[in-house]
């Protein structure tokens, strides 16, 4: 891919996954997470060629500009979309497949146990959420889409969501939630509105990989919702149990409380029974007297 069609499709990749852009010139000017990847690529080339300081140099500066940090040393594939991306670090050792799409505050990072290789791989059409860190030297497979905020410290299988702290895979090849042969015939026909040949066969499949990233973020799973159901269903169990234990304890006060009456209404025959044999004894004495 030449120079100028790589351009063409970091645009293209902006269109197709956010909304928000309404023309090229804003995603040109206005795209921060546009400008890193730009800039990525001189660093990335200086850094292979031996200019590590140069290198370094355009990082940090791009650090600056964006607030996003990318090492030069690390491997981005075609593709990468990277939205709002203030906060997000990738590591030197890290490596990014195509199509791969970044929020605000991800870290692809180590766990600072690891010599060489030592950030993690992603695989093609990932979706990493707002916050998420993914930490160590391992791969996250094609078609993943890890939740926001989670902490994702081993390997995570292709078509996985994974979510929580530490994260667990809690859907593997879950059924997508919209119709994608609809989604990419109307983003055909966006496509020759703006008067891309999607005729050819190379664009066409080009188009078709590009939009094949399910950012259906409303169905992911939230740990927060999920911790605080769990906490729900215990707090139920619990007030249940004490309805239980309220019920047992009324049911045998009330039993001490018939046994006590029982034990009173003996006493009282027996007192009774004691006074009559008082009172017939001393009647017999009076008697034989």
């Amino acid at each position: 891919m030449n120079f100028f069609s790589r351009l063409k499709k970091d645009i293209r990749v902006i269109f197709e996954r956010d909304p928000a852009a309404k023309s090229t010139l804003e995603v040109i000017f206005c795209y921060s997470g546009l400008h890193a990847i730009w800039m990525h690529r001189i660093s990335h080339a200086l850094f292979k060629n031996g200019w590590i300081v140069s290198a370094r140099l355009v990082s940090n500066f791009c650090r600056f500009l964006t607030g996003i940090e990318i090492h030069p040393g690390a491997t981005i594939g075609d593709g990468l979309f990277i939205d709002h991306g203030t906060g997000i670090v990738i590591g030197e050792t890290a490596e990014i497949g195509k199509n791969v799409t970044l929020y605000q505050g991800v870290t692809l990072g180590g766990t600072g146990k690891e010599k060489g290789k030592r950030h993690p791989t992603i695989g093609n059409n990932v979706v990493i959420a707002t916050g998420a860190k993914v930490l160590g030297s391992f791969k996250v497979g094609d078609h993943a889409k890890i939740g926001a905020g989670s902490v994702v410290l081993k390997e995570v299988p292709p078509y996985a969501t994974v979510v929580g702290i530490p994260g667990r895979v809690v859907v593997l090849h879950g059924v997508r939630v919209h119709n994608e042969d609809e989604y990419k015939k109307a983003w055909l026909e966006h496509c020759k509105k703006r008067g891309l040949n999607v005729d050819d066969p190379k664009i066409n499949a080009e188009i078709c990989e590009e939009i094949d990233v399910d950012l259906c973020h409303n169905e992911l799973p939230d740990p927060e919702h999920e911790m605080i159901e769990i906490a729900l269903r215990q707090i139920q169990r619990l007030e249940k149990r004490v309805q239980d234990l309220e019920t047992e304890l009324s049911a045998a006060k009330a039993e001490i409380s018939a046994e006590a009456r029982r034990t009173s209404a003996l006493e009282v025959l027996v007192d009774d029974s004691e006074k009559n044999s008082t009172a017939e004894n001393f009647s017999k004495d009076v008697d034989s007297k």
